[in-house]
């Protein structure tokens, strides 16, 4: 007589990768919005805005914030590739995930965008700002530190 056991396995999903990305790119997307509020403030005001046809600091700024949630995303997506993510190789992560976003991004598809839109702020092909750079590393710091320490909350 033959007896069998059924075992049953329940796998969990969680939201909290995806989400962590949300919220570690909003708190970089700030940390980097103020820079550019002391040092860009026209790309805030004139250059962002217009990518939408909009104008205004508040709206640049709001953008901002809505792409560096994007990115965080991304960013998560990224991450989840890499098992164990100690807080130390997120955050060198980042600071890499922030140059090439500065490289793809900055340098080369927002002056192609903005002189598609026809901003007035249409800069250089390609844009090369050191400034730039050091905002997205800061955006990349930011991004690869608050991550794995949110994940770990939700």
């Amino acid at each position: 007589m033959a007896t069998e056991t059924a075992t049953q396995t329940v796998e969990s999903t969680s939201n909290g990768d995806w989400q962590a990305g949300v919220f570690a790119g909003v708190a970089a997307g700030i940390a980097m919005g103020a820079l550019m509020v002391m040092q860009m403030r026209p790309v805030l005001e004139v250059a962002i805005p217009s990518m939408y046809f909009l104008s205004g600091g508040l709206a640049g700024f709001t953008i901002h914030v809505a792409h560096g949630a994007v990115l965080g995303v991304v960013f998560a997506a990224v991450a989840t590739t890499r098992p164990n993510l100690s807080t130390g190789t997120s955050l060198g992560l980042g600071v890499a995930y922030g140059v090439v976003l500065w490289v793809v991004l900055a340098v080369l598809v927002m002056p192609v965008w903005l002189s598609v839109v026809g901003s007035p702020a249409n800069p250089p092909l390609p844009n090369v700002n050191v400034t730039s750079l050091v905002g997205h590393v800061v955006y990349g710091a930011v991004l690869g530190a608050a991550y794995p320490a949110v994940r770990d909350r939700l």
